[in-house]
């Protein structure tokens, strides 16, 4: 898939709330609560244009029950996808508008991803950074698979700063 890259757009708040609605309609009272996280939750950020967003949910063993919906609904159904115990959905085929991390409420991931975009929120210099990294990235890769694995070791230094300054255990939530 070749690589996108943009500026910071307020549609995609927009365009998280939606989704979340639709999920909702879908999971009802098995969702604890919705969190937009990655890049295009960060204002200010440069961000391929997919959503990145996690659906709390309260069992996680229920969640493949929805599989055949999902799908009949457009969403690509990855099982865990590299993390035990996650699911993940993946929406707009070739043109990805949104990857749908779903987590029972208490997985471990959770934190860690939320500690990211938390410390960006509070880093105006990090975003800058940041997205300095990935334009350069882009002009350097044409392929996503390339371009995410040249940022990896950028981005998990990234993770170890913000789960340092958060050591407390305090996120805004």
């Amino acid at each position: 898939m070749k690589v996108r890259l943009s500026d910071y757009n307020l549609n995609w708040k927009v365009l998280f709330e939606r989704e979340c609605k639709l999920l909702f309609d879908i999971l009802k009272d098995e969702v604890v609560r919705f969190e937009h996280f990655g890049s295009t939750a960060v204002r200010g950020m440069k961000a391929k244009p997919v959503i990145d967003m996690m659906v709390l949910v309260k069992d996680i063993s229920t969640i493949d029950t929805y599989n055949s919906i999902f799908e009949v609904l457009g969403y690509d159904v990855a099982g865990e996808w590299g993390i035990p115990g996650r699911r993940l959905l993946r929406k707009g085929g070739e043109n990805r508008s949104h990857h749908i991390h779903i987590y029972q409420y208490d997985h471990p991931e959770i934190y860690r991803h939320l500690a990211v975009r938390d410390y960006l929120l509070e880093h105006p210099a990090e975003i800058k950074d940041y997205s300095a990294k990935k334009e350069e990235l882009f002009e350097k890769y044409d392929e996503t698979r390339e371009y995410s694995k040249a940022k990896k070791g950028y981005v998990m230094e990234l993770e170890k700063r913000a789960l340092k300054y958060f050591e407390n255990g305090q996120l805004n939530d």
